[in-house]
């Protein structure tokens, strides 16, 4: 058979065939005098059982292997393996569902979707035109992305985020937008801050304080400087007490 009679035969294409070819996973047959290969029922049936394992789900490494000398791995064990990393995708994918109906039931947020703990925080938090209130809604998210979120942490936030106290301290930091450095609503301002954090919050930053320290000088540039010394006070308090 032609290369082309073989592919009919077995339901694949040439090009499949030629690939199974250049891989090493289906033997060259001999060629005829006019240079065409000349393929065999032996050949036939080797390529059934290639196309029938590949539809299975195996690559073409795990097919190799089935196809191999007594050495190789006995089909069954390979399919057994084949068995478990679809249940694991399985899990992977119900995981993936979960947390997209969180963000399905938060409803549209702005720019793009949230991680479902983030989402479920946010979402506790009362409304608001703060301007530093959305800031530090995007520092939440760019801390989410560097790795320093978690549900731990956000836990923790969950009680913070529904005060509605915590307005009145953005109300405050918004109204430092036109002040200097040396205001003297700086240094009890952050003391409040600080004091409203709880605990487990600060028992879940890095002891180095690395992550913090990456984002310091970006996260303080998006203020204003009397705005900006408040939140140096208070990441420096994150950090010292995030040691203790």
């Amino acid at each position: 058979m032609r290369i082309g009679e073989i592919a009919a035969v077995v339901g694949v294409t040439t090009r499949a065939i030629r690939h199974y070819h250049h891989v090493g996973l289906l033997p060259e047959p001999e060629r005829r005098p006019n240079q065409y290969r000349d393929y065999s029922v032996r050949d036939a049936v080797l390529l059934a059982r290639v196309r029938r394992l590949t539809e299975l789900g195996l690559s073409l490494d795990e097919v190799r292997d089935v196809l191999a000398d007594d050495a190789g791995r006995e089909l069954a064990d390979v399919l057994e393996e084949l068995d478990a990393d679809l249940a694991r995708q399985e899990a992977a994918i119900a995981e993936r569902r979960r947390r997209l109906a969180v963000l399905l039931a938060a409803g549209p947020g702005e720019g793009e979707p949230l991680p479902p703990a983030l989402a479920e925080l946010l979402a506790k938090a009362p409304a608001t035109d703060s301007p530093t209130a959305a800031k530090d809604r995007e520092h939440l998210i760019l801390l989410d992305a560097a790795g320093a979120g978690g549900r731990e942490v956000y836990a923790a936030l969950g009680p913070l985020a529904a005060d509605p106290a915590v307005l009145a301290l953005y109300e405050r930091l918004d109204e430092l937008a036109d002040a200097s450095v040396d205001d003297p609503r700086i240094p009890s301002l952050a003391a409040d801050l600080v004091a409203s954090v709880p605990d487990e919050v600060f028992a879940a930053i890095p002891a180095d304080g690395a992550v913090v320290a990456g984002f310091k000088e970006a996260l303080l540039a998006e203020y204003a400087p009397a705005q900006a010394e408040v939140v140096r006070r208070v990441m420096e308090a994150f950090i010292e007490r995030g040691r203790g």
